[in-house]
């Protein structure tokens, strides 16, 4: 099960027990969620240079964007293969479906890796 997510308001109680001084699991017990939680909150704080006491500016929104960026999105979007050829050259002798994803990468080195590129090619099979 992933992560929960604290809100903001706990994010702050977390950051203002933090520097008093108290341990993560007391943090935990205070706030009621996970130890867990907790160090992943003051990890994430810590990766993006949020320190107690907060900024006066930094409100709610901010806080958050700050603690949980959006994800990056793909950098390039990959090649698809050609299975209507992958099909016609399986049916040669001695023609892997191993060897034409090395043809594949060779040709498109961004492309899929083997167990992507298989799972591609599954349902056309």
């Amino acid at each position: 099960m992933p992560q929960s997510r604290l809100s903001v308001r706990k994010i702050r109680e977390v950051l203002r027990l933090s520097a008093s001084g108290l341990s993560a699991r007391q943090i935990a017990m205070v706030v009621s969620t996970a130890r867990s939680t907790v160090a992943a909150c003051l990890r994430r704080a810590e990766a993006a240079g949020v320190v107690w006491p907060l900024p006066a500016d930094l409100d709610d929104d901010a806080l958050e964007a700050r603690l949980y960026p959006p994800p990056m999105p793909a950098a390039t979007e990959r090649p698809p293969p050609d299975f209507g050829l992958i099909q016609a050259e399986l049916r040669r002798k001695g023609v892997t479906l191993q060897l034409l994803w090395q043809e594949y990468r060779a040709a498109c080195p961004d492309g899929y890796r083997y167990s992507r590129f298989c799972d591609l090619y599954r349902p056309m099979a």
